[in-house]
């Protein structure tokens, strides 16, 4: 189905074919005309799929044909776990609201909340915000929701491993009861379905994938190799490969440090994202990365979901996550918008039991490819039988920032007291992590 065939507005149509895009994607041909309806959504839909889209379209429409916001009040609200996600949604918002009397803001931690809560004060359409700052702006009186008309919760399941389920109870209760509410998420878990019980009201169910497999346009491989080679060996596929863009994710933001100074240090032009960085130091690297002025952009799980960056030929797992499923989200980060994709993981004979584990999660065997020069003396052992895992994801996944010892930005991480805080400052940390380590949610 083309965009044309779906009930959207002139100026959104318009904006879209400004953007070269013409053939919906299958969770945009589910969600728009579902959301335009007014009803509650419960959707599933895997990274790289144009789920963005999918809300903030019909999203744009309905709030264009009501009355504007008043000082401080926010007709709608996107919560979403990460301020690399928020800020992208927003740029999607001023894509395709371009030609719509909107006003739109984005608001999280790791900058001052003063310019946000000027922003706010003239009143808001459509706000993007993480919770813990929302919740900072909320505790000031910056923000007020009795005009809201609809709630979104983008990347659900990623909210509660980063244990923000604390905070989205509080927003919930500060909401008023009658809203449309639209949820997406990778996967309809028990843990999601449970907290959609909480926000959603007769929903309409819309799956269009599993959540555990990448596009069909992601190639992917991986080259067994020592670990002491792995930074000869990706400098030698950028160079190979004349490689021009390239993301990389390492485990941990000391090794992404490490990993963009051996990489300057051999010609190839680097950056590093994480949460140690400061936020304006992250914004200037993905944006350097995205103009093309920076080659290889490292990091951690920081950018596993959230980063939108049109036609990234490849992505390098330079360390295997921990978690499969973020395997998934990594090289979701290329193939999108069904543009062609590679994805590369560079694994180490001690990284056998998180290949499996991702070999498991996917149904799939990662095709071996042995670069000469690099060939290893400790192998990899044979790739297991792919037996579908019955472990339940909840009961022992530790998120991202817990298995790289990541602290959280204190202004996006669940608080344990009423205390409200500022967060003016950047602080450390991926995003978010519950501080009741073992709590299950």
């Amino acid at each position: 189905m083309k965009f044309k065939d779906l009930p959207l507005a002139k100026p959104l149509l318009e904006a879209i074919a400004a953007k070269g895009y013409e053939q919906a994607t299958p969770i945009q041909q589910q969600a728009i005309p579902a959301v335009l309806k007014g009803v509650d959504i419960l959707a599933a839909a895997q990274t790289g799929t144009g789920k963005t889209a999918a809300f903030t379209l019909p999203m744009l429409q309905l709030l264009s044909a009501g009355e504007p916001a008043k000082p401080n009040q926010a007709r709608s609200l996107i919560l979403t776990p990460t301020r690399e996600l928020a800020a992208q949604i927003q740029e999607s918002i001023e894509i395709y609201g371009a030609q719509l009397p909107l006003k739109s803001v984005v608001v999280f931690g790791g900058v001052k909340i003063n310019p946000q809560m000027i922003k706010l004060r003239r009143g808001v359409d459509i706000l993007v915000a993480t919770p813990g700052r929302l919740l900072d702006l909320y505790s000031q009186n910056a923000v007020k929701f009795d005009q809201l008309e609809i709630l979104v919760l983008d990347e659900a399941d990623r909210m509660l491993d980063m244990g923000f389920i604390r905070d989205i109870r509080k927003i919930i209760a500060f909401l008023p009861k009658k809203r449309q509410n639209l949820m997406f998420s990778a996967t309809f878990s028990d843990e999601i379905r449970a907290l959609a019980k909480t926000i959603v009201n007769n929903p309409q169910e819309i799956a269009v994938s599993t959540g555990k497999t990448a596009a069909n346009s992601v190639e992917q491989m991986m080259h067994p190799v020592d670990k002491k080679q792995k930074p000869a060996l990706l400098v030698h596929l950028i160079r190979e490969g004349d490689w021009q863009q390239v993301l990389v994710f390492c485990r941990t933001k000391h090794g992404a440090n490490k990993l963009t100074k051996v990489l300057e240090a051999a010609g190839v032009t680097a950056a590093a994202i994480h949460g140690n960085k400061s936020q304006g130091a992250r914004t200037k690297a993905l944006a350097d990365f995205k103009a093309g002025e920076v080659r290889a952009l490292v990091a951690t799980d920081i950018a596993a979901r959230g980063l939108d960056i049109d036609q990234l030929p490849q992505v390098v797992n330079f360390d295997l996550p921990q978690v499969a499923e973020d395997y998934v989200h990594r090289i979701g980060r290329t193939g999108r918008a069904g543009a062609d994709g590679k994805a590369y993981s560079l694994v180490a004979a001690d990284e056998a039991k998180q290949l499996f584990d991702i070999e498991r999660f996917i149904q799939a065997h990662l095709k071996r490819d042995y670069i000469q020069g690099f060939v290893p003396d400790h192998d990899l052992p044979t790739s297991r039988p792919l037996q579908a895992s019955k472990v339940n994801r909840s009961k022992h996944r530790k998120t991202s920032s817990e298995v790289s010892g990541n602290r959280a930005s204190t202004s996006d991480r669940p608080r344990t007291s009423g205390r409200p805080h500022t967060g003016d400052r950047a602080r450390s940390g991926d995003g978010a992590r519950s501080n009741t380590r073992g709590r299950r949610f």
